[in-house]
């Protein structure tokens, strides 16, 4: 008896030292597993505010994230909040993130990390188009996007929601972007990313997946309070914008496969 008592001890023994180990313990078997892109700050962080609310899992990636203070605070007081660094423009990175989390279903793969102009270079007509912010603009809002969507299609496959969400602008829209010679890099590269989840979403219809753009409004990002303040009355807060947007997203189903949509009104904006 103690000798068969003994050999059962050392098989579970030998299973708990081999069996692998939980992609992160923060994140519950069952539930909800949201990803999101650019969550230090803005819009990505408000996200990660209000789906904490909900007590989803999230993986909320960052490119610094020891320089994610308020992030980390969240994820301190909310174990299923986790923080992962990540470049979208690192393809080997986003590969390795994949990898980790391979057995992770994602119902949500949230696509908000994006390069945006400052309000001075907004305003830059064509003699003063820079370049290589128009090369790194197309990299990180057209391409990042595109590879995520390539790498992370397995885990949203394998989830519940089956949803891909993406961060677009109607200044990449020709019907709806401003009228002017302004944002040359920006708005170029916002819609070269139409077109790629527009093409991307022929591949989704066929898998049962659904990838929606969305336009969030002009929201106020800006870190330095006096553009905060005099941006104030020609913007709306990220708190408002997220509401509405997670509204949106709720409502999603197949049939909005490949739409662009407004966050206010879930008003399909044309290309």
């Amino acid at each position: 008896m103690n000798r068969r008592l003994a050999l059962l001890t050392a098989v579970f023994s030998i299973a708990a030292f081999t069996a692998p180990a939980a992609v992160n313990a923060g994140l519950e078997a069952g539930k909800t597993t949201v990803l999101v892109t650019g969550a230090n700050r803005g819009i990505g962080l408000e996200y990660v505010n209000q789906l904490t609310a909900r007590g989803w899992n999230i993986i909320a990636t960052a490119r610094k994230p020891a320089d994610a203070v308020e992030l980390n605070a969240i994820a301190a007081k909310n174990p299923q909040v986790v923080v992962e660094a990540l470049d979208v423009t690192d393809h080997a990175g986003i590969d390795a993130l994949a990898a980790k989390y391979k057995d992770q279903p994602i119902d949500i793969l949230l696509l908000n990390a994006g390069l945006t102009p400052s309000y001075p270079s907004a305003m830059k007509q064509l003699a003063g188009v820079d370049f290589d912010k128009a090369r790194e603009s197309f990299e990180v809002n057209a391409i990042g996007p595109l590879k995520m969507i390539q790498t992370f299609m397995p885990h949203v496959s394998a989830s519940t929601k089956k949803q891909i969400v993406v961060l677009s602008s109607k200044a990449g829209s020709f019907a709806e972007s401003p009228k002017l010679p302004m944002m040359y890099e920006y708005r170029a590269s916002k819609a070269a990313l139409d077109m790629y989840m527009y093409t991307a979403a022929f591949e989704t219809a066929r898998k049962g997946l659904t990838l929606v753009l969305l336009s969030p409004g002009q929201v106020n990002t800006q870190q330095d309070p006096k553009m905060r303040e005099m941006m104030r009355n020609m913007t709306i807060e990220a708190s408002e914008s997220v509401g509405k947007q997670l509204k949106v997203i709720d409502s999603l189903t197949t049939a909005d496969n490949g739409k662009f949509l407004n966050f206010e009104d879930r008003r399909e904006i044309p290309w």
